[in-house]
């Protein structure tokens, strides 16, 4: 089998354990990891520690992307760092006719996506877009129920997401919470929602209208137990008083959002997940309803809510034969589902 070589664009923590552990570990035969780019040199050491065969590979500056293509010559790129850095490695690898892997979302602006469509219909490299929701068993059967014919042809369907106020939260500590990095949470959460039914339907959208607002986070959140300076998790003086907190604490006394601060320092330069979901720089929103018309004639009613008291969906599928119906609770031993006493 000849050796396909790879670069990974972004070393974060979905780069480690998503690419780079796979390529080291149970997929090592037949491909080799040629060299690592990110703009922070201790994502570096936090990677090579972590595995330390990677020891004598090459590292690049994120502004050294052409460099690092010349001189390792790759069969594909790897693009796996925070969502708006995509579009700039998946272009210059196009231009390159690379193939590219990248993590979702692809890109966080439609004038981006546009571009890459453009470049990769230009170039004999391909784009491939990581959605590895689709794997999960439950959602595997329902994609067989449907080609199977179960359903008959499928009219519309009915999707709630809710995201607790752990997993919800976190989104608002950490770089996600501004626009110009994450597209907002339509873009970097929901496009694994979407592609999900877009899969299921066999279908792409056609028509969509939806409204999205920041009522649970932000400055004038209503559980901000103070207004003024930045404050972070870790050190913060009133965080007793932070129902979010308190929370958490009760749910789940190793929150990692919380103490992975304790340990900063060994793996960012400059950045800490554990800012103040109270923030004057949010700039999303935390509650998004929409509709779609698909191409094929199907109608989508979606909805997702990034502070609830648990986490989970509920979907139904309407067809000319039948209807299915489900709900899933995702992880129960974080903050109970459903829980009594829930704010």
């Amino acid at each position: 089998m000849p050796m396909k070589k790879y670069v990974v664009c972004g070393l974060s923590g979905r780069a480690l354990n998503m690419f780079i552990e796979p390529l080291t570990g149970e997929h090592r035969r037949g491909h080799r990891i040629a060299a690592l780019l990110d703009d922070d040199p201790l994502r570096e050491a936090v990677c090579k520690k972590r595995f330390p065969e990677l020891r004598s590979v090459p590292f690049f500056k994120a502004d050294a992307f052409h460099e690092m293509i010349e001189k390792v010559n790759p069969d594909t790129v790897i693009v796996a760092g925070r969502d708006d850095t995509h579009v700039r490695y998946i272009l210059g690898a196009l231009e390159l006719n690379k193939d590219v892997v990248t993590e979702k979302p692809m890109v966080t602006t439609v004038r981006d996506a546009k571009a890459v469509l453009a470049a990769e219909a230009e170039s004999r490299g391909s784009v491939t877009v990581t959605f590895n929701y689709r794997y999960n068993p439950y959602h595997r059967k329902i994609k067989e129920m449907i080609l199977e014919g179960k359903l008959g042809r499928i009219t519309s369907v009915d999707l709630n997401w809710y995201i607790d106020t752990y997993h919800g939260a976190s989104y608002f500590k950490r770089w996600n919470r501004m626009r110009k990095y994450s597209g907002g949470l339509s873009v970097h959460k929901s496009t694994h929602h979407f592609d999900l039914v877009n899969w299921w339907l066999d279908q792409m959208p056609q028509e969509v209208f939806a409204y999205g607002g920041l009522y649970y986070y932000g400055p004038d959140g209503e559980m901000n137990p103070e207004k003024g300076e930045k404050r972070y998790c870790g050190t913060c003086h009133v965080k007793q008083k932070c129902r979010y907190f308190v929370r958490w604490q009760a749910g789940d006394p190793e929150d990692d959002h919380i103490q992975a601060n304790e340990h900063q320092h060994l793996l960012y330069t400059n950045y800490r997940p554990d800012a103040c979901i109270f923030d004057e720089e949010i700039d999303i929103e935390d509650t998004y309803a929409a509709v779609l018309k698909y191409d094929g004639g199907a109608l989508l009613n979606y909805s997702v809510h990034f502070s609830a008291p648990y986490e989970g969906y509920r979907l139904a599928i309407n067809g000319t034969k039948g209807r299915l119906e489900t709900k899933e609770y995702h992880a129960p031993g974080r903050i109970p589902c459903p829980r009594k006493n829930s704010f």
